[in-house]
């Protein structure tokens, strides 16, 4: 009796302390969820994080700005199929112990990359955080942001973090797609539609390329956030009207929330900039159907 309840709770610790993975469609294993850095150490991607990095050097003696990083927290949004995350996490965590800081400050949370879950926690951690990129370095004090690093430092990793710690952050990459996320999570819809002239100039001259607002765009989607979607890719096709892709994208989030005619003529844009296409010459064949089906068409009153 007492060895099976010891066996059970040396089960239920275990299971408590296990890593959440999740496996691809190409049947890769990843993480996913709360991760600590001897997972990240001495587990499957051990190879990436632990090797040697010829080309970044740390710091001889902790800098004095770090003094004032010591009562901070940085939540880490990773993904452990990412590129960059394998590049600038290990470099960020070896940066921030060299600068004499505690890992102990440090929260990192992997994110899933699917069709159904993407860039997304298995609990939700990064909502609220306007996460579109991975890795993302988010630097608060008492539960307020002062501070962010996303996908890679904008001069070099001991900068950031110094204009960080002296309360003069560099405005970080993907200047476009924040300063849409941040409308969004502070103006209804219909008033920044109100003034989209004065939102897509400024948006135009932060915005770096078309897949710039295409990623937050499918982020929002995949969240359920259909309408911020329809938005962001909506403001794409007036930033980059020449490019195919961004009506693609904007009439995949016009068939999701059921506008079909809306999504037809995205998709027949698309094909009048590209029409060798074949994702969109495959929706207009479907969105066709569907509109015939149900009668949606135009002059569909009259029948």
């Amino acid at each position: 009796m007492i060895r099976s309840l010891i066996f059970f709770l040396l089960l239920s610790c275990l299971s408590a302390t296990a890593q959440q993975t999740y496996t691809t469609d190409e049947d890769d294993t990843h993480y996913c969820g709360a991760v600590s850095l001897d997972q990240l150490r001495n587990g499957d991607f051990s190879d990436w994080f632990t090797q040697e990095d010829a080309n970044f050097s740390l710091p001889a003696t902790p800098p004095e700005w770090a003094k004032k990083l010591a009562d901070a927290k940085v939540d880490i949004f990773i993904g452990t199929w990412c590129g960059d995350s394998k590049t600038w996490v290990p470099r960020f965590v070896k940066y921030w112990k060299a600068a004499g800081l505690s890992e102990d400050q440090l929260n990192i949370v992997a994110l899933y990359n699917g069709e159904e879950k993407y860039k997304q926690g298995p609990a939700g951690e990064e909502k609220g955080k306007q996460v579109h990129r991975v890795p993302t370095f988010i630097f608060n004090r008492d539960g307020e942001e002062f501070g962010r690093i996303v996908e890679y430092p904008v001069t070099d990793l001991g900068t950031d973090l110094a204009q960080i710690a002296l309360g003069f952050p560099t405005r970080p990459n993907y200047a476009g797609a924040n300063y849409l996320w941040n409308l969004l999570e502070t103006q209804p819809i219909d008033s920044i539609y109100a003034n989209g002239r004065v939102h897509s100039r400024k948006a135009y001259r932060l915005t770096g390329s078309s897949s710039e607002l295409n990623t937050l765009g499918y982020v929002l989607l995949r969240a359920g956030e259909t309408d911020k979607a329809k938005t962001v890719f909506h403001f794409n096709t007036f930033i980059h009207r020449y490019n195919p892709n961004v009506y693609d994208s904007y009439g995949e989030a016009l068939a999701e929330a059921g506008d079909n005619e809306k999504a037809l003529k995205a998709y027949e844009k698309a094909l009048l900039i590209d029409p060798k296409m074949e994702s969109a010459i495959a929706q207009v064949e479907k969105l066709k159907k569907v509109i015939d089906d149900s009668g949606e068409g135009a002059g569909a009153k009259n029948r």
